[in-house]
């Protein structure tokens, strides 16, 4: 990654945490709120690869992790995990077939989620079991699909070369 796509890429984790700790959290449903930070990794494993996915994952769940009560590098460990194994499994398919990254976000939500919750459980924090864990990976898969595209954008901008983004002729 280029010093450029690195200080975009810390600019869109910068925005989306802001967004997540001011505007999303005050979104429920179900008791569940929305977690953006989840789809950041997502759309850099989908974009760039799982190097890239697995750094975004990395850097925003070590953001989101400094302002939330829970332990320190979990969402850091699920982030890293989630954007390596999405990019690693997507490839060029899901750059090049329309609306597929949209049915990755909710997959791969879902994914890291449970994944949460489990490991926080392994950590000792068994309480993340006992919320309705079934309410809180819908609220989450449905709106990283419902923002999937956006995010997916954002994150070409960032992690894209300008030469690339440009070769590519509007489809990415």
């Amino acid at each position: 990654m280029s010093g450029r796509a690195v200080f975009r890429g810390l600019l869109v984790i910068a925005f989306a945490l802001l967004v997540q700790m001011t505007v999303v959290l005050d979104v429920r449903v179900a008791g569940a709120s929305p977690n953006v930070m989840f789809l950041l990794p997502i759309a850099a494993g989908v974009v760039a690869g799982p190097v890239e996915g697995a750094a975004v994952g990395f850097a925003a769940g070590i953001a989101a992790d400094l302002l939330t009560p829970t332990p320190l590098g979990l969402s850091a460990l699920v982030g890293t995990l989630v954007g390596f194994g999405v990019g690693a499994m997507s490839g060029s398919l899901v750059r090049e077939v329309r609306g597929l990254p949209t049915l990755v976000a909710l997959g791969a939500s879902a994914v890291a989620v449970m994944l949460y919750a489990v490991l926080g459980a392994v950590l000792g924090e068994s309480q993340f079991l006992h919320v309705d864990l079934a309410a809180v990976v819908t609220v989450v898969a449905v709106a990283n699909a419902l923002l999937a595209g956006p995010t997916v954008r954002l994150m070409r901008w960032a992690l894209t070369p300008p030469a690339e983004r440009s070769s590519a002729g509007g489809r990415r």
